[in-house]
Parts: structure tokens; C-alpha cells; sequence
């Protein structure tokens, strides 16, 4: 009873509990907000694979950015297109030997992939062996040159003979891969890098690939070896952006910069942005040729190759190929050297190609054994049948390529139309076997019909007489092949003449200057009628608000190799009266 009545006392009580006693670390203690990863958007045309910068089926501004910001390069481009030593990956490079032609490369030790595994021999005897080999690469002639790799001091120098002189051999060994992830991996060297990369070398990696959002992600790659080379943002984003979206995706803010492919109408809308962007034309590395190819086709005579050529309008292809933009003002009106090439002169020959002449043509198909009937050229009761292959729906390959289709239809020409996948037509379509000289239809061993005309890229950047040897010569085994055995072309156009390769080879030599070798070579291969070079292709660099350290880059190049030392800056507010005129970076003019 005592007890309880001493609860009941407790509990009417009105004195208060006893405070909380706490720690004063945890009455102050804050935590703070995650950090925002500072990134920078870059609006693009599309980001769609492959990504091998080494196939022309992959060309595309994208592939050319992912490469510089994730691949290792033994030389890269200054601003003035010079090659320098790249000192993150390389010790030295220098030649060794004049007699046989020798090179040796001493790679850093600490140089390796993202996956820990080192940059070696291994990887520069890879890239040398699927150049030589495979169709469809980009400018494979001096790489055809190597005779021999030796790898040395546990893979870090690497020894490489040539069989002939080759002052262009600082152009070797760029966009280097990492062969012990894709010598066994399945499709080969034509899946390499088809839907990503499986290591990198470069100061970035990739995060995701998200094709159906149109962005991929790109961050920072920690195991980077050069630890002051890092990059200066946590993340780069390539974000596809439509035509329409430019001006607002850049005035909004949302995009830092775009790269891309512009149209009249797009320079118009980027234009009236005034100074809140500048704007910048970017030579690609590509022209956009039309190849009449010799390929054991009815293209093999001559004069239907001559007649064919002057029946195009080539200013009507160049105008529906430009579209406005900016490849307006960099027509291509020399066979080897693009317009934003130092030297670069125009050499066209008045009348055909560079001019439709409809009576020529007429006089040609008579002499080769045809007859116009019912609006129709034909020779035997059969009819003038012509395949017109361009990459898919790649723009402006598809647009050229249907208006070219369009004039030879005009003029009684039959013609087929096919838009092969880009990798089937480099690899398959424009590499058939084939005898030269020998005018039957080329199929390849499961039946397909080879392209009679392509409309396609063209590399021309680097070194001109690798441009020319690439683009227009045989193959070191070719010119004294038996000439009635089938043999896969050497360049997409299908051309080997022996009676230039001479010429050709002093080029690549050192013999003969370039100047010297184009005044022979350029009437000789206007001549041929079989590369029909258009324009050379160009992008709108559009920069905005938001990020400092951007520039142009090297010709040809980009801007992409100084990704490293970008950063995100303050955007300033937007005025409406902006309306001062942009700048831009001048571009040859038109010849």
C-alpha cells in the first residue's frame, strides 16, 4: 500500500525529466550535399556505331571524337596540321636506318589500357596487319610498306622496317587498339569497336552508349597514366540533336557547343543567335566522290566510262550533296589535295566531268556498240544496266546518290539502286574479286552484284602522297599480278593503272615531289573518269555559354583532341538583344 500511493505521488508530480545531454560534434555535425559532377554537353548529328576510325564504313564525326578522347596515338596534329610527338604515350620515335627503311618507337612503361593490361608491340602489329589486308580501310598504303615488326624490350620498343623509303611514316600507328580484347573476338576485324570499346587509352572512357536516348556518356578515366593530363570535367556528354533543336539546345543551355553537320537552314537559325554563340566552319577528313568504278562492270570500257561521266550534272550532285551548308564554299575541284589542304589548287578540266555534255556522251555509247531505242541506250538487245550503291541512308551519300540515279534515268540509262549496310558495301560490295579489264558483271562467291557507281567518303587527310596512293594505286603485289586471275580492288574505286603506278610509288618514295607527281597525275586521272570527287565535308562548330578552353583543333581534325583542359564556366544571362554578327573561321573559296 506504501508503495503504491508513493507511484501515485510520482506521477501527479509536475518536476520535468531530466534534459538530454549531447555531445557537442553531434549538435553541429552537417552533412554535406553530394557533389554535382561537372559535365559538358555536345550536341552531335547522330551517335550511332561502329566506331572504328580505321573503316570507311565508320566514318563519321563521332567516330573521329571518340577516338581522340579514348585512343592512343604515337604523333597527333598541331593547330597548324604539323605532326608532334605525343609524349603521353611515346619516349621517342625516330628513324634508324635509311637502308632497309627503319623506324624504332619506345612506348612509355606506364602506358597501358584501361584494363591494366600494357600499350605494346602487340598493339602497333595489329593495327599494321588488318590495314594491309582488309577492305575498306582508311589510307592503308604506307602500312602496306612494312616489311617487318619486331617487338623488343618485353614489348616497349618496337622495331618496324619498310620495304621502300617512307618520308609519310609519322601518319602510321594513330588510334592505336587494344588487340589482346579483338584479335578473338567474334566477326574480326569488321566488328572492332561495331557497338563500343572494350578498353581505353585516352583521358576518358565510357560510361553507357544509349542509343535509343541518342547519348553517350563519357567520364573521366581514372587510370590514366598521366595523372597531369587528367580531365579537367567529371563528364562529357555527345547528345544527338535534330537540326530544328540546334539554336535552342545552345541558347537554353543545355548544350555547351555543337558538332554537326549543318544545312542553309541550320546556319540561319545558329546566325540569328548573334554573339551569344560563335560559329566556326570544320573541314572533315572526308570528300564526297562519286567512283566509277572499273570493276569488270560495263564501266571497264572506257568510253561507257566517259560517256557515263558526261551525262552527270556534277554542280546539281554537289548542290543537293552541301544542301547550304557549309561544304558550299569547299567544292572539290582536284582529284588528291581536299580545298582546306595547304597547296590545294583546282585542276578540272573544263567540259566533262565538270560539266554535263549530252552530245559527248551520245558519241561515246555509239563507238563503244550502243543504241538509243524508245528512249533506252542499249547494245545487243540489252539494256545500258548501271548498280548505284551508296552506305545505307548515310547523308549526303543517299541524297547525291538518288539525284545521280535520277540523271541517268533522264538520259536512258537503266539503273538499280541499292543502300547496302555501310560495312557490307566497303567490305563486300566494293571488294568482289575481280579480273581487270574484264567487262562482265562482278559477283562476289554468294551471287551479289557488285556496284557499277559509288557514291561514298574519301579520305584526304595526312600525308598527300598516302592520300594518292591509297585512293588511286595498287597494291605493292598487284601491278605485275597475273592479269587473268581475279584479284580484290585495291582502293574502293577499283583503279590500278599500272602505267601511273610508277609515278605513284616516286610520290610515296620521296623521289618525286607531290608538286611534280600532281602536275603528271591529276590531268592523267581526271582522264580515267573514275573518282569524281564533289566536295570536301565540313561541320558547323556552334559554341555557346557555359565552357572555356574550346577550340577549332587542327585541320581536319577537330576540336575534340583538347577535350582534357575544358571546363564548365558560369553562364552568364541571356540577352535578348543579342544580335551582333557571330565569327567564323574563313574557309577557301570555291573554285
Amino acid at each position: 500500500m506504501l508503495v503504491l500511493v508513493a507511484v501515485l505521488i510520482a506521477a501527479c508530480s509536475n518536476t520535468p525529466p531530466p534534459p538530454v545531454v549531447t555531445s557537442p560534434a553531434a549538435s553541429t555535425s552537417v552533412v554535406p550535399p553530394p557533389k554535382t559532377p561537372s559535365q559538358i554537353v555536345v550536341g552531335v548529328d547522330d551517335i550511332v556505331g561502329g566506331y572504328n576510325p580505321h573503316n570507311l564504313a565508320d566514318a563519321s564525326t563521332v567516330t573521329t571524337a571518340l577516338a581522340q578522347l579514348l585512343l592512343p596515338s604515337v604523333f597527333r596534329e598541331n593547330n597548324d596540321g604539323t605532326p608532334t610527338l605525343d609524349t603521353n604515350l611515346m619516349v621517342s620515335a625516330s628513324i634508324t636506318s635509311e637502308q632497309p627503311f627503319s623506324v624504332a618507337y619506345e612506348i612509355r612503361q606506364d602506358a597501358s589500357w584501361s584494363d591494366g593490361a600494357p600499350i605494346a608491340a602487340e598493339d602497333f602489329i595489329y593495327l599494321a596487319n588488318a590495314m594491309k589486308d582488309n577492305p575498306g580501310v582508311v589510307e592503308p598504303a604506307g602500312y602496306r610498306l612494312i616489311s617487318d615488326i619486331q617487338s623488343r624490350q618485353g614489348g616497349k620498343r618496337v622495331e618496324v622496317t619498310f620495304s621502300k623509303p617512307y618520308p609519310g611514316w609519322q601518319t602510321l600507328f594513330s588510334d592505336l587498339l587494344p588487340v589482346h580484347l579483338l584479335k578473338d573476338a567474334p566477326g574480326g576485324w569488321n566488328s572492332a569497336l561495331a557497338s563500343s570499346f572494350p578498353a581505353y587509352g585516352g583521358p576518358f572512357s565510357i560510361q553507357t552508349i544509349d542509343t535509343a536516348r541518342g547519348e553517350i556518356l563519357l567520364e573521366r578515366n581514372e587510370r590514366y597514366w598521366v595523372p597531369e593530363k587528367t580531365a579537367a570535367v567529371d563528364r562529357l556528354i555527345l547528345r544527338r540533336t535534330d537540326r530544328q533543336s540546334l539554336g535552342t539546345a545552345l541558347s537554353s543551355g543545355n548544350d555547351q557547343f555543337v558538332m554537326a553537320r549543318t544545312d542553309a537552314t541550320g546556319l540561319q537559325q545558329l546566325a540569328a543567335l548573334g554573339k551569344a554563340v560563335q560559329l566556326h566552319t570544320v573541314p572533315r577528313p572526308f570528300d564526297a566522290d562519286v567512283l566509277l568504278r572499273p570493276a569488270g562492270g560495263v564501266l571497264a570500257d572506257t568510253q561507257v566510262r566517259g560517256a557515263v561521266a558526261a551525262l552527270l550534272d556534277r554542280n546539281k550532285l554537289i548542290t543537293v550533296g552541301v544542301a547550304g551548308g557549309p561544304s558550299s564554299t569547299l567544292h572539290a575541284d582536284a582529284q588528291v589535295l581536299p580545298p582546306s589542304a595547304k597547296g590545294y589548287a583546282a585542276t578540272i578540266p573544263a567540259g566533262p566531268p565538270s560539266s554535263p555534255d549530252p552530245a559527248k556522251a551520245e558519241t561515246l555509247l555509239k563507238a563503244a556498240g550502243y543504241t538509243k531505242t524508245a528512249g533506252t541506250w542499249r547494245k545487243a538487245g540489252k539494256p545500258l544496266t548501271l548498280v548505284v550503291a551508296s552506305p545505307g541512308q548515310q547523308e549526303p551519300y543517299a541524297s547525291i546518290a538518288k539525284e545521280l540515279t535520277t540523271e541517268l534515268i533522264a538520259a536512258g540509262v537503266t539503273v538499280t539502286a541499292v543502300t547496302p549496310q555501310p560495312r557490307d558495301l566497303f567490305t563486300s560490295l566494293l571488294a568482289i574479286p575481280v579480273v581487270p579489264g574484264q567487262t562482265q558483271t562482278a559477283t562476289d562467291p554468294n551471287g551479289s552484284v557488285g556496284a557499277d557507281i559509288a557514291v561514298v567518303p574519301q579520305p584526304v587527310d595526312g600525308d598527300p602522297a598516302t592520300i594518292l596512293a591509297s585512293t588511286f594505286g595498287c597494291r605493292p603485289d598487284q601491278a605485275g599480278a597475273d592479269k587473268t586471275k581475279p584479284v580484290v580492288p585495291s582502293n574502293s574505286a577499283a583503279l590500278c593503272d599500272t602505267s601511273l603506278q610508277p609515278t605513284i610509288d616516286s610520290a610515296m618514295t620521296g623521289s618525286t615531289s607531290m608538286s611534280d607527281a600532281l602536275s603528271t597525275l591529276e590531268p592523267a586521272l581526271w582522264k580515267q573518269n573514275v573518282v569524281i570527287p564533289l566536295f570536301q565535308l565540313a561541320d558547323t562548330l556552334a559554341i555557346g555559354s557555359g565552357i572555356a578552353g574550346l577550340t577549332p583543333g587542327p585541320p581536319m581534325v577537330g576540336p575534340f583532341g583538347g577535350a582534357a583542359t575544358w571546363t564548365r564556366t558560369p553562364t552568364p544571362p541571356t540577352s535578348s538583344s543579342a544580335t551582333a554578327t557571330p565569327t567564323t573561321t574563313p574557309t577557301p573559296p570555291s573554285s
